[in-house]
């Protein structure tokens, strides 16, 4: 009798394990696809390379589906990461620095790189024909959070160029997501800004863009991909697949035209012109603003720690094979 009844319940229980089977592919996938979550720190053509591998369907060729969220802050990303509301975070590399300094066992590792300069622009209240750093001299510049990548790039550019930071009123007291609001209505002489918010605030006759953060600070690897250890461990073929769409992105954008590269992602910036698109892009690729690929290098990581401990962020080097996983090399 037990044997019959073991026996009417197997074909019962295979289909309960199918039907639940179904709902966890279901919920993960969608046309066979993997979707990752992927909180993304500010939304530019800074991130050309990264918009290019969604528009261009170089996720989807590697079996993903990317669902970007806008997270303002590396703070905020990484928070999001150590949270299990996303999967992957795009942010400075610093944030995932911070985070193994706090002895998190399951700290955040990076994997992909992108960026290998800061990305943002010095923007002037009045036009300067021949801009110098020391025109910064009794002025108040608007900076972001100051222990963030911007800040800590911009700093960096002024120590790199013996520029003396207590000779400039920094103003490290506004969000990041609110440096353009700020500036616009009357804070500061000068604010540091990404794209489109530099172009827009040019177009708009609110200031006028005069020098790269980016060229003055050097290379680091300034906007990074990292998940939790563990996800990583976890789900090696889901890194190596989101690792290759990056890399196709970035030699498409080394090897195409502003024109064509803003062609391709107007869709990710609905309320920018292609002229005005192209030439944020042009601005970028003449600053050298770009890896050649997702490899992160030990020598700017190394750069970003010594400007940490140099600022009093970082009290050591950190173990670069334990933050940094190049996966693309395996």
């Amino acid at each position: 009798m037990k044997k019959k009844i073991i026996f009417c319940l197997i074909p019962i229980l295979i289909i309960v394990l199918i039907i639940f089977g179904k709902i966890i592919f279901d919920k993960n996938t969608s046309n066979g696809l993997t979707k990752i979550k992927l909180a993304e720190v500010t939304h530019s053509s800074f991130y050309a390379p990264l918009y290019i591998a969604i528009e261009n369907g170089y996720f989807e060729e590697e079996g993903l589906e990317i669902e970007l969220i806008l997270t303002p802050g590396a703070d905020k990303v990484s928070a999001a990461v150590l949270s299990n509301d996303v999967q992957i975070g795009f942010a400075g590399a610093e944030s995932a620095i911070y985070v193994y300094e706090q002895q998190e066992k399951d700290y955040l590792q990076l994997f992909s790189g992108l960026t290998k300069r800061d990305g943002q622009f010095i923007v002037a209240r009045n036009d300067y024909d021949d801009f110098k750093l020391e025109d910064l001299y009794d002025k108040s510049i608007l900076v972001g959070r100051s222990t963030g990548m911007p800040a800590l790039n911009f700093l960096n550019a002024l120590k790199n160029n013996n520029i003396d930071i207590n000779k400039i009123n920094a103003d490290y007291s506004v969000e990041f997501a609110a440096l353009s609001g700020s500036f616009i209505g009357g804070n500061g002489d000068f604010v540091n800004l990404f794209e489109p918010n530099a172009t827009a605030l040019e177009k708009e006759g609110y200031g006028k863009v005069v020098a790269s953060v980016g060229m003055l600070s050097g290379e680091v690897p300034y906007t990074a991909f990292y998940a939790r250890k563990s996800y990583i461990e976890n789900n090696e073929n889901i890194i190596n697949s989101f690792v290759k769409a990056i890399d196709k992105g970035l030699k498409y954008t080394l090897k195409n035209d502003a024109n064509t590269i803003a062609k391709d992602i107007i869709n990710q910036f609905p309320d920018t012109s292609i002229e005005d698109l192209t030439l944020m892009i042009e601005r970028y690729q003449k600053y050298d603003t770009w890896l050649e690929s997702p490899f992160i290098d030990e020598k700017l990581f190394t750069n970003l720690e010594e400007f940490l401990i140099d600022f009093e962020l970082l009290d050591d080097y950190v173990p670069f094979s334990d933050l940094v996983n190049n996966f693309h090399e395996k």
